[in-house]
């Protein structure tokens, strides 16, 4: 089996071996114009010949384009993490989150990210993070942090389309009532909560 080096080697190959023809073309129109006068009258024909070997480089170049096997095909799905300033550096309850959301994103092809609120860590300053991650029409968004689950929590009554989950035991009784909020406590089970809610989310989308 041919390497990707191995391929583009071959794939050099093959192009300069084609290319013959080009050349072979491009010296019989030099020879044929030769001249002002025949430079004149075969100046169409040039724009001709030339405009022929342009699309054939082209198709060529499309044709000789390899398939990327890394290349994933996400689905249209969004799923979107709103952080204190640390964002999701190792040790915070962010962090293991972040991997619920990477393992949902593996089990389900939803597009996962995550938004970390600079500055004062306060309800006003959280409120703007927020709105942008609804504006940009996240299917779900995971809160993670005191300020961040307020605002969060006050938002979901007026998204019922989008799907909230909230890191917070101090959230439970009140999120209790919301059919669109899940509540993630922050101990042991929070990464496979946060993976659920996201698969559960991606299944009812597609339904």
């Amino acid at each position: 089996m041919k390497t990707r080096r191995g391929w583009r080697a071959g794939n050099k190959k093959t192009r300069s071996t084609r290319g013959a023809p080009v050349v072979r073309a491009l010296a019989a129109v030099a020879g044929a114009l030769r001249g002002r006068g025949a430079w004149v009258a075969g100046g169409g024909a040039a724009v001709v010949v030339l405009g022929l070997v342009g699309a054939w480089l082209f198709a060529g170049e499309e044709r000789a384009a390899p398939p990327d096997p890394r290349a994933r095909q996400y689905q249209d799905f969004d799923a979107c993490m709103l952080t204190g300033d640390k964002g999701i550096t190792r040790g915070t309850l962010a962090a293991s989150a972040w991997e619920g959301m990477q393992q949902a994103s593996r089990d389900t092809l939803a597009r996962v990210t995550y938004v970390p609120v600079t500055g004062p860590q306060s309800a006003g300053n959280v409120q703007p993070f927020l709105n942008s991650l609804i504006q940009r029409q996240c299917d779900v968004v995971v809160a993670v942090g005191t300020p961040q689950v307020q605002v969060t929590r006050a938002a979901a009554g007026k998204n019922t389309a989008v799907r909230f989950v909230l890191v917070d035991d101090a959230s439970a009784v009140k999120a209790e009532t919301a059919g669109n909020v899940t509540v993630a406590k922050p101990d042991e089970s929070l990464k496979e909560t946060v993976a659920q809610a996201i698969r559960q989310a991606v299944r009812a989308s597609n339904a």
